[in-house]
């Protein structure tokens, strides 16, 4: 018999884990997190936040998102890419980065209510820990996995209590591997991946000093620094990243991946920081270092039975682009409301089939985009003369002579300012962001053909009700005249509805089907007079359906299915629709349309 029992054991209290853990105990799912070292992330790893990992904590409560943004550094002064031979030294270039050009700025206003900002590991994850403790979720530090066995009922995992040395047995429905790159859980389910890992190495070396004077005239969160003799690294030449304006920085550094990763001493951290500053005389207080390799693997399936993977145990990728922490807190919005459908009863087991057939080929498209991030910087060393060799004075060379007034060096000029401007494919890729459409049973088409995308889909975000799209983001009004976003409207664990004024029949429809599957509808009507007003037609715009139609919503903001009109058996349609997207069986479909008749 086990020590303890739950619902759901999550292994790994990083992002992923601990955002599961959150949204779990906010549907009122008992869970337990377990995590084998005494506390949680004591570097800063990752730090980009993009909107929908916003709309994520803004799902999780208006005080989980207040206090994502009282501690992040917010977008503006993420700033624009600088490059350059030094912080002390000549400017290269920069590009206008993370929605800083005014008309990519727009595209993230137009598309979602939050904004993307720049908030450390070491802030994130004590939010969302912190959120998932104080909901009910059970947590246990210096807890390490061991092994698990699977059954038709459950799963039973040994546990080793490193403070006390004892093993121990826990006993939960379902069981999640969130526990990173080196995944012990993915290894022992024989999961498949695709990809390399160890594809090169990088040291993290993180201090501070006070580097105001250097970078406060040109706010970022990155300076790259292009500088002959200097290492080349998994991710560019060297790079100076903004942690806390103007104190704390984080340098991350290559070395050979093909020899033993270096001890970095306070002597060479130093020396580092002087280089890439450019001041021989930078005195630092090292707070840290340690040494990482970059990855390039996914994981083609990212379930078994009644276990799961996410985060950075399914997708293994080097931290261009700024995915890790998003992907991996939205795998735990997949799955969480589906694990709770679930365990309610709401829905059949095939729901969590859908897991892994929505997010696997979510963790191929991010470590394919973030590994091709890295091969984009090769453009850049070219133009410079930095691609091959080991020649200080001719690469020094090179790199003068694009100051001089001759054909060659304006073409110099010409290759490097479009090199640079193709870098917004790292760090201005919207799409990739916010461009994720689930082909699943989890969500109706009904044949509906998917749109195609009008720009790229890369860079920019295309906003569509088209089943398995995140539902499109427009301003409604109450009768207070306060704004609110059709999000809001949705998720928080339920399936919404949206309709018009002419669809009112969905409201009672909605409540037959409700009821007789015991799965709550929230119908929202969005018109004159009614509780939502669409004072600017945003909606109307974005909804691609009449008005009597109607969007339904699963609790992870993605459209489930949509009706352009209303049928002339409203309830018989949703019952449908929605008994589909839970894998209900034929016999309890069969059972609440008697309920309903």
């Amino acid at each position: 018999m086990a020590d303890i029992t739950t619902d759901v054991l999550i292994i790994g209290t990083g992002p992923a884990g601990s955002a599961t853990a959150a949204l779990l105990s906010s549907y009122g799912v008992e869970n337990m997190v377990i995590n084998r070292y005494r506390w949680l992330a004591n570097t800063p790893r990752a730090h980009i936040t993009n909107q929908r990992t916003m709309e994520v904590l803004r799902d999780l409560g208006p005080e989980v998102e207040a206090e994502a943004y009282m501690h992040c550094t917010e977008q503006d002064l993420m700033g624009e890419n600088v490059f350059c031979e030094s912080l002390a030294g000549e400017e290269i270039g920069r590009m206008k980065s993370w929605g800083s050009h005014p008309l990519s700025r727009a595209e993230h206003h137009l598309s979602s209510p939050t904004m993307m900002n720049d908030l450390p590991q070491t802030l994130m994850e004590p939010l969302l820990f912190k959120t998932a403790c104080s909901r009910g979720t059970q947590a246990r530090m210096s807890t390490e996995y061991r092994s698990h066995v699977q059954d038709t009922e459950g799963v039973t995992t040994t546990c080793l209590d490193r403070l006390t040395g004892r093993e121990f047995t826990i006993r939960s429905k379902y069981l999640i591997g969130a526990d990173g790159g080196n995944s012990k859980v993915a290894e022992h389910l024989g999961l498949p991946f695709e990809g390399q890992m160890g594809v090169g190495g990088s040291m993290n070396i993180l201090f501070r000093a006070d580097l105001s004077k250097y970078v406060a005239h040109r706010p970022s969160v990155l300076y790259w620094v292009m500088q002959p003799g200097a290492d080349v690294g998994g991710i560019g030449m060297g790079l100076v990243r903004m942690v806390r304006p103007w104190n704390e920085w984080l340098i991350v550094w290559g070395y050979d991946i093909n020899e033993p990763a270096p001890e970095v001493t306070e002597e060479i951290a130093t020396g580092v920081a002087r280089q890439l500053v450019g001041d021989p005389d930078l005195e630092i207080e090292l707070l840290s270092a340690n040494t990482w390799t970059v990855n390039n693997m996914y994981a083609t399936h990212m379930q078994k039975d009644r276990v799961f993977i996410m985060g950075d145990a399914a997708h293994r990728h080097p931290p261009s682009n700024g995915l890790g922490s998003n992907t991996s807190i939205q795998d735990g919005f997949n799955l969480a409301w589906k694990l709770a459908a679930v365990i309610k009863g709401q829905a059949g087991a095939g729901l969590l089939e859908t897991y892994s057939q929505e997010r696997a080929p979510i963790a191929k498209q991010i470590v394919t985009r973030a590994n091709q991030s890295i091969g984009e910087f090769g453009p850049i060393f070219e133009a410079l003369g930095m691609d091959g060799g080991t020649d200080i004075e001719k690469i020094q060379a090179s790199m003068d002579a694009r100051c001089d007034a001759t054909e060659a060096a304006e073409k110099q000029r010409e290759t490097l300012r479009k090199a640079l401007a193709f870098k917004k494919y790292e760090f201005d890729a919207h799409g990739v962001e916010m461009n994720q459409r689930y082909k699943s049973a989890a969500a109706v088409t009904d044949g509906q053909p998917e749109p195609d995308f009008s720009k790229d889909s890369e860079l920019h975000y295309q906003p569509t009700t088209w089943p398995g799209a995140r539902l499109p983001h427009a301003w409604v009004y109450d009768a207070d005249g306060r704004r609110h976003s059709t999000l809001d409207l949705a998720g928080k664990g339920r399936f919404t509805l949206l309709t018009g004024i002419s669809g009112e029949g969905w409201i009672e429809a909605a409540k037959a089907v409700g009821d007789a599957l015991g799965v709550p509808v929230e119908v929202h009507v969005i018109g004159p007079r009614r509780k939502w007003v669409d004072h600017h037609g945003d909606w109307a715009t974005s909804r691609e359906t009449a008005e009597s139609g109607c969007v339904l919503v699963r609790p992870d903001h993605h459209v489930a299915w949509r009706a352009n009109t209303l049928p002339a058996d409203p309830a018989g349609e949703l019952m449908r629709a929605l008994s589909s997207v839970l894998d209900r069986d034929a016999t309890s479909v069969a059972q609440a349309k008697r309920e309903m008749a």
